[in-house]
């Protein structure tokens, strides 16, 4: 129960898959539609159990999402005297001026090919995140793991191998992207439990 449950939850789209660390919560059965803030302390704990996890089971993608998760925190979450942030907010400007939630984290194939270009790495992301015309979230795509990457990589005549540096450079590019955008507002208290929990983790 336990590992299907940190499974589903790290390749649906309530965890950041660009950015590392998880949004609130799901709203849906699939995991797939998060309420886009993100907590630090839901992070904290979060990162407790993925190392635990991955502890009792020896699970590479446990350790993986537990680094992800903590190097969120440092590069998004850290005050420069060293202490926590405690939120960032669901919504964030969109370019008519108002606020939209999840604009920040969704995708559309055309925002993927003008970062990737339109050669295999586009079209790698495309199909593992599960990006489509059509989208699943108002018009745009949350990014979710569709299927194991193996599996993506033999469709598309790739090793894995090769599959697994395409992604990581393809995920390097569209985190960079991404700081283009306007983010969600930053709640900047440092708030002495959530931190405890932090640095715990």
């Amino acid at each position: 129960m336990l590992e299907t449950t940190l499974d589903k939850m790290a390749a649906g789209g309530m965890y950041d898959q660009i950015g590392g660390g998880f949004h609130r919560y799901s709203t849906d059965a699939r995991w797939l539609v998060p309420h886009f803030e993100k907590m630090l302390y839901d992070n904290a704990q979060l990162v407790v159990a993925y190392v635990e996890a991955f502890q009792i089971t020896g699970k590479g993608d446990y350790a993986r999402v537990a680094r992800e998760i903590l190097d969120y925190v440092m590069r998004e979450m850290t005050h420069q005297s060293g202490g926590f942030y405690s939120a960032t907010d669901a919504d964030s400007p969109a370019p008519s001026g108002h606020d939209e939630e999840g604009l920040f984290f969704t995708w559309t194939p055309r925002e993927l090919k003008e970062v990737l270009g339109p050669g295999d790495a586009a079209l790698l992301v495309q199909k593992f995140y599960g990006v489509t015309a059509r989208g699943n979230f108002e018009g745009r795509s949350i990014l979710n793991v569709t299927e194991p990457l193996d599996v993506i990589a033999r469709a598309l005549d790739m090793t894995l191998a090769e599959a697994e540096t395409h992604l990581a450079e393809a995920k390097a590019k569209l985190y960079d992207k991404r700081l283009e955008r306007k983010p969600p507002i930053l709640d900047d208290k440092v708030l002495t439990s959530w931190n405890g929990l932090m640095i715990s983790a």
